[in-house]
């Protein structure tokens, strides 16, 4: 039977950690809304073709359908994926003590984690 261990050194601040998952996740909701975003634009084209050439009403139904249920999936998506970011905030409370689970924005837009240190130490 193998041992594993209970606790393995960190190799990186709590503080840090959080602000790459937040980062990630910020974006992860971002391209979430942009592809909803291109889907709808997807939608209207291809809708908008339909009555602008004069092919028949029903022409492309089953590829509107779909993109349709491709919508839905999408709208699931970001209800679990804001399950993950209510979860994530619990963590972050209870591993780092504060109050903010959501660091601000402005510390999640840079990929140097030294200046995300930096300000975090300084607030």
């Amino acid at each position: 039977m193998t041992d594993f261990p209970t606790h393995i050194a960190p190799e990186m601040p709590l503080s840090i950690a959080q602000l790459r998952i937040a980062r990630d996740l910020h974006q992860a909701e971002a391209a979430l809304d942009e592809a909803l975003v291109r889907q709808a634009q997807l939608l209207q084209t291809m809708v908008g073709a339909r009555r602008g050439t004069g092919v028949a009403p029903f022409l492309g139904q089953d590829a509107l359908m779909r993109l349709v249920k491709s919508q839905q999936a999408m709208l699931d998506a970001g209800g679990e994926l804001a399950r993950v970011h209510g979860r994530l905030s619990t963590i972050a409370v209870e591993t780092c003590g504060g109050n903010d689970a959501c660091p601000p924005a402005a510390l999640l837009e840079g990929d140097d984690a030294s200046e995300a240190a930096d300000a975090v130490r300084a607030a």
